[in-house]
């Protein structure tokens, strides 16, 4: 026995020796082309994803392409170049959303605040936020996992249980039904109309969920989930009235901004729970009824300019100004911050928590960032102006006249 296993083992290694190299020469054009393609259809994992590998036979007679993408064009162009380097391969490359799903690709945030990662496990880096209500498509499941897609077109993963998955008529009679939406900075979903009833979930502000009845000073409502819950009337008011209620002005900004002094920064975090820089003024942005880009370099390409070159003086309260560094001859410009401008020379902001600042350098408060002030975005002027910048009442995914 030993000595067949001892030739066998010494077959292999000739055999391996043989195939080898043409395997390792065929993964490296591969790795090539692949990183052409995603260069150029895909750049941005944030907004699409284009995730491509081989999986080689022994004897390479069976080469199969595996992973997903958003662009069917970017998979057409993989196999295209591959053939044209005599890399013929299976086509088992799934073109997002999958239709392993069956139609459920319409989602809602199932929980208060839930977290997204750019991979599908816990240790993956912290993506974004949404909190519960937010509409959502569903890309692909992985174990218990869903890659989704946010409002803003934020594409990352969450856990499968934090997302209610839905055909695109139960997601449908979901956004045309009267909701609620939280308007305190946290509250409770108990299982009865009584402070003493067993809490459900937690709620914060900004949460949606559907209008179910009045029971004394409760609000009867349906989670996601289709599960009942009774919510204090004190802490919600009817969804529809609360969008027609917004009125994005300067003021409105800054005094829903100021509602989040002292709270902690966490990075990936969008939610009265915690934020990182970004995710606190697209936050702020959005309980004034406007849905912004996810991060601060995104934000920083939409609006108005603000020419900043001379001075304050151009600067309005509720702009944008960004930080980082300025581009250079041998560098891009590279955006690592942004706060909300309130006047005077002072802005609020999320680091280490959310507080104000001043860009002036004798005042007490100076930020010592400011010398890495890059520029400035107006984005009242703008809204459903720019793509990027949308009013919850014209956007597609929330109300039922436009749904799609």
């Amino acid at each position: 026995m030993k000595k067949v296993l001892i030739l066998s083992m010494a077959t292999l290694m000739v055999f391996s020796c043989y195939i080898g190299p043409k395997s390792k020469e065929i993964q490296e054009q591969f790795d090539m082309v692949s990183k052409k393609i995603k260069t150029g259809y895909a750049p941005d994992r944030r907004v699409k994803t284009f995730e491509a590998s081989l999986d080689l036979s022994a004897d390479l007679k069976k080469i199969v392409l595996r992973g997903s993408t958003t662009e069917a064009a970017a998979k057409d162009a993989l196999i295209k170049a591959l053939a044209a380097k005599n890399i013929e391969v299976m086509d088992s490359m799934v073109v997002l959303p999958d239709s392993s799903l069956q139609g459920r690709v319409y989602g809602i945030t199932n929980q208060s605040v839930i977290n997204f990662r750019y991979g599908s496990d816990y240790s993956s880096e912290s993506a974004t936020q949404t909190i519960l209500g937010t509409p959502l498509r569903i890309l692909e499941k992985k174990g218990g996992w869903t890659r989704a897609i946010t409002p803003e077109g934020y594409i990352a993963w969450a856990t499968s249980g934090s997302i209610q998955p839905m055909t695109e008529q139960e997601y449908n009679e979901w956004i045309s039904a009267p909701k609620l939406i939280i308007n305190v900075h946290y509250t409770l979903f108990r299982d009865g109309a009584s402070e003493n009833a067993g809490v459900v979930m937690d709620g914060v502000m900004g949460n949606i969920v559907r209008a179910n009845g009045t029971e004394g000073n409760y609000y009867k409502v349906l989670l996601p989930n289709g599960k009942s819950a009774f919510l204090l009337k004190s802490a919600a008011e009817d969804f529809g009235k609360w969008i027609e209620s917004r009125n994005p002005t300067p003021e409105n900004i800054i005094a829903t901004a100021k509602k989040f002094m002292g709270f902690p920064y966490m990075w990936g975090g969008t939610s009265i729970k915690a934020v990182d820089c970004s995710g606190f003024t697209k936050t702020v942005y959005y309980l004034n009824g406007i849905i912004l880009e996810r991060d601060a370099s995104q934000q920083g390409l939409t609006g108005d300019s603000v020419n900043i070159e001379n001075g304050l003086d151009s600067l309005r309260p509720a702009d944008l100004i960004f930080f980082g560094s300025k581009a250079t001859a041998e560098k891009k410009e590279r955006i690592s911050h942004v706060g909300i401008y309130i006047g005077g020379g002072e802005f609020i902001h999320s680091s280490n928590c959310v507080g104000i600042n001043s860009l002036i350098p004798e005042a007490a408060n100076y930020y010592t960032g400011s010398k890495r002030l890059v520029r400035a975005r107006r984005i009242l002027t703008k809204v459903d102006a720019d793509n990027d910048i949308i009013s919850i009442k014209n956007h597609t995914w929330y109300f039922p006249k436009q749904a799609n």
